[in-house]
């Protein structure tokens, strides 16, 4: 078995809807996974069910070997961490939902221990957002909301993270800094997976990349190879152009381009 994540033959349904339709792919440690694919095609479901939102009607999940899917729900949040694409951004402080990351280790009802606020603390600090552990969440600019969602992934421990669409809502300079810090996790020796609506980003910022539509993966491979099948063009009907290292759009029914920023 892969040492990693290894999606197998899911199939899942929602509001009595078949959406994924045999899905298989790898997503290896030590590296950044991305899905793309169409609005619809099945990208946020997919990452529910790694995460155990959603039960599939069909396959497994493995890390290193272990199925997910047989796990307690707690013992499985131990080893992946899922970050959604809709967040509330209610008036809770900053340092209280950091430490809401620490769930899985605490019991029910929760008791936190000395250890989870060191964690806590440690996170903050490492995102550089220990100044605003007691501003309330919904005062911070996106940039900064984002990092507390990361630090509350980070205090959870796991191998595995999940972000879903999470430059969603940022400017262009913050959505690089939020790539590149899913880069920083990696090399860490994360096993980061990454929905994506900019193709673009995409290619520039995964080692494994996962083409999806209409609920199923119709390639997985290096960005490079992605690039090199013409899939891309297939499934978003949008030509992509490369220039040295660099990737850029254009339609594909007339010249005209459209250059990443």
């Amino acid at each position: 078995m892969n040492k990693g994540l290894v999606v197998n033959g899911i199939s899942a349904s929602y509001d009595k809807k078949r959406v994924l339709h045999n899905v298989s792919f790898s997503a290896p440690m030590n590296g950044v996974t991305a899905i793309v694919g169409p609005n619809g095609c099945g990208k946020s479901t997919l990452l529910k069910v790694i995460s155990r939102i959603i039960v599939p009607t069909e396959g497994e999940v493995f890390l290193d070997g272990v199925s997910l899917l047989s796990l307690t729900r707690t013992d499985s949040a131990k080893r992946v961490a899922y970050l959604p694409q809709s967040r509330n951004t209610s008036d809770i402080r900053v340092s209280s939902l950091v430490l809401h990351g620490r769930f899985p280790y605490t019991g029910y009802p929760r008791k936190y221990r000395e250890e989870d606020y060191v964690k806590v603390e440690n996170a903050l600090r490492k995102k550089g957002i220990e100044d605003k552990k007691d501003q309330l969440v919904s005062s911070l600019s996106g940039g900064e909301r984002q990092k507390v969602y990361i630090a509350m992934c980070l205090v959870q421990e796991t191998d595995v993270l999940l972000f879903d669409e999470p430059t969603t809502f940022l400017d262009i300079s913050r959505q690089f800094k939020l790539l590149d810090e899913a880069k920083k996790l990696a090399k860490e020796g994360k096993c980061v997976v990454i929905v994506l609506h900019d193709i673009i980003q995409a290619l520039e910022t995964a080692d494994n990349m996962v083409v999806m539509d209409e609920g199923r993966v119709v390639m997985e491979d290096t960005p490079s190879s992605v690039y090199d099948s013409g899939i891309l063009e297939k499934v978003f009907s949008l030509r992509i152009n490369k220039e040295s290292s660099h990737y850029y759009y254009s339609r594909k029914d007339d010249e005209n381009t459209f250059h990443h920023p």
